[in-house]
Parts: structure tokens; sequence; C-alpha cells
């Protein structure tokens, strides 16, 4: 992992926090897309697993957009693509 993917890392979780996560898993897949366009041009590649209260009757589409507003600023340039997997607490 290289300092500038750690500290991407650091910002994803700080920025998921808002969602007050009970699971959260960040990887770093940038090493998968080399020589792809985004990567050329700085954009990490990550898969997120995150479970978290805030998803609870939640669609995947609203799961994902609060994802996505919580990583609001580093999607597309910091952030080039993210799988998510958002999922509710199992009760």
């Amino acid at each position: 992992m290289t300092p500038d993917t750690t500290s991407t890392i650091e910002l994803m979780q700080k920025k998921l926090s808002q969602l007050l996560p009970v699971e959260l898993d960040i990887v770093d897949e940038s090493h998968l897309h080399a020589g792809h366009a985004g990567a050329q041009q700085g954009g990490g590649h990550f898969r997120l697993h995150i479970v978290s209260p805030a998803f609870t009757g939640l669609s995947i589409m609203k799961r994902h957009r609060l994802v996505y507003d919580a990583l609001n600023g580093l999607i597309p340039h910091t952030i080039h693509a993210l799988t998510i997997d958002a999922q509710p607490p199992i009760s």
C-alpha cells in the first residue's frame, strides 16, 4: 500500500464515519486496473464493505447514494472507481 493509498483510505474512513458504521472495510484494488485511463490520471479503484444502521429500510440505490454523499469531493478524481457493498446490520 502506498502512502497516497493509505491517506486516501484514511480520508474515506473519516468521511464514512458520519454513517456510524459497525463494520467498515476498504480495499485498494488500483493494482488490478494498471493502465486503465482512471489509474493513469491518479484516481484509485476501491472496494468498500460497510454495515451501518443508517441503511436500515433503504433500497440499495439509496444506500449507495448515502455512501456517495459521504464521499463527496473524492469522486471522480481521488476515487476513480468504487465497488460498494452497503448493508444494514442483521438484527
